[in-house]
């Protein structure tokens, strides 16, 4: 029987949770076919929520060569917007990096949708954000 331990912000050797969706663009839904476009990381320990994008628009219009690249461009931006909060987040701008991140994994487009969360430890979540982009997207 192996042990199971839960770290907590400090605990991790230096290292603090943190929590990322990668951001998949899925043209026609009826076929559900996507490419990865982004991803969202969210530290609570460090109040950063972030989201770095790259649309890959070859293989985009492979899957739909009727896609509407100007669209999905637009929210992979609106996504990036909501991370940084300020006047650029519109209505999230008031919102803790945690709500932004929690309202940005809810889904709501068909098009742009975020996938399961997934959780990991870092000692800086901005370089995890690039980290995850050039592993799971790139």
């Amino acid at each position: 029987m192996s042990e199971r331990h839960i770290t907590r912000a400090g605990q991790g050797g230096g290292r603090d949770v943190f929590e990322y969706a990668v951001l998949r663009v899925v043209p026609r839904i009826e076929r559900g076919e996507c490419i990865n476009a982004g991803v969202l990381v969210y530290c609570r320990a460090k109040a950063y929520v972030g989201a770095r994008t790259h649309l890959d628009e070859a293989r985009l219009l492979a899957l739909d060569p009727d896609a509407d690249v100007a669209g999905v461009r637009a929210a992979l931006r609106a996504v990036e917007a909501v991370c940084g909060g300020g006047q650029a987040a519109g209505q999230a701008a008031g919102d803790d990096a945690g709500r932004r991140f929690r309202w940005l994994i809810a889904p709501r487009s068909t098009v742009v949708q975020p996938g399961p969360v997934h959780t990991g430890l870092t000692t800086d979540p901005v370089a995890e954000t690039e980290r995850l982009l050039d592993l799971l997207v790139r």
